[in-house]
């Protein structure tokens, strides 16, 4: 499932290439039998919150998706490709074209409906706006362990398996550790971490978690994350928005922003690969800090990693 960083990163490159004038919408498999009610309608903005977008074609027309496990965009230039596979939904204009294949939810709300999905999910850390105080109060008070309270959207919205894995070894945080034994500072540093961490991910499309005085097989330059991560800098979110809708503008073909070798212009192959993350999918392995194995276990129907040298109970 996609985290909330990809799901941002949706919303802006699909408002920058449909929104503000009407589109086309249609749905090849029959999937999604309100596509008609949509066709020919003006896009005003695409919203995301949390792991949910919003297609806004008026106050109380909103086409709600969510991708959940196995649902996924393709996105390009015109003319239209041949129609190819479980083809739920298309929208498209005179420049460029979105398809949907295998999402959990693709259907339309009003706005009433909408605001009651935003209310159920707790703050976002890539919305500006969004205070992490409900948050912190509901931790506070659980005694459910902080692993499974990070992967409940209305606690943090957007949080996934990845960062959620990553924040806890960067907290030194076991992820068994009770909610309500969790210390506020340390909760308030895992908002701080998804602030930072997650802007960057949707630039560079990888999510790396490490430094790179961590990385043992480090060539090349340094990445944009290990950058502002060095200077402990926040990420101008805003600006690096504006700097990707100009470079796909500039390039309607080359979708994606920047490719894996401009992420992380390191060595490429699956031993630099295992050193983009601390613990994530890395059981077994030595960490990368101080060399005791990872371990795993399933938490809440999800697989959670740690270091139990790093992060003790």
């Amino acid at each position: 499932m996609p985290e909330g960083n990809e799901i941002h990163r949706f919303a802006e490159r699909h408002a920058a290439a449909l929104a503000g004038g009407r589109v086309s919408v249609d749905s090849p498999n029959g999937a999604f039998p309100d596509a008609e009610v949509l066709h020919g309608r003006k896009l005003q903005a695409v919203e995301a919150y949390g792991k949910h977008l919003g297609y806004v074609f008026g106050r109380d027309t909103i086409l709600h998706v969510h991708l959940g496990m196995y649902g996924d965009f393709r996105e390009g230039a015109m003319p239209l490709p041949p129609e190819k596979g479980a083809l739920r939904l298309r929208l498209w204009n005179r420049a460029n074209w979105v398809e949907l294949r295998g999402a959990t939810d693709c259907s339309i709300f009003d706005g009433e409906k909408w605001q009651a999905l935003v209310a159920r999910l707790g703050p976002d850390p890539l919305r500006p706006e969004s205070d992490p105080e409900p948050g912190f109060a509901i931790i506070a008070r659980r005694n459910t362990p902080i692993g499974q309270l990070l992967m409940d959207q209305s606690v943090f919205a957007g949080i996934g398996n990845i960062y959620r894995a990553e924040f806890l070894f960067r907290a030194g945080l076991h992820p068994r550790t009770p909610g309500r034994e969790v210390p506020r500072p340390s909760i308030a540093g895992i908002w701080k971490d998804a602030r930072k961490l997650m802007p960057l991910g949707m630039i560079d499309r990888r999510i790396v978690t490490t430094l790179a005085k961590d990385r043992a097989l480090k060539r090349g330059p340094e990445t944009n994350q290990d950058r502002a991560l060095k200077r402990g800098e926040k990420t101008d979110s805003a600006r690096s928005r504006k700097r990707e809708a100009t470079m796909d503008k500039a390039s309607p073909r080359k979708r994606g922003g920047a490719t894996a070798d401009q992420a992380i212009p390191h060595q490429r192959g699956p031993a630099q690969d295992d050193q983009i993350h601390y613990v994530y999918r890395r059981h077994g392995k030595p960490c990368l800090r101080c060399g005791t194995k990872i371990e795993k276990e399933e938490m809440a129907g999800r697989t959670v990693y740690w270091c139990p040298a790093c992060q003790k109970r």
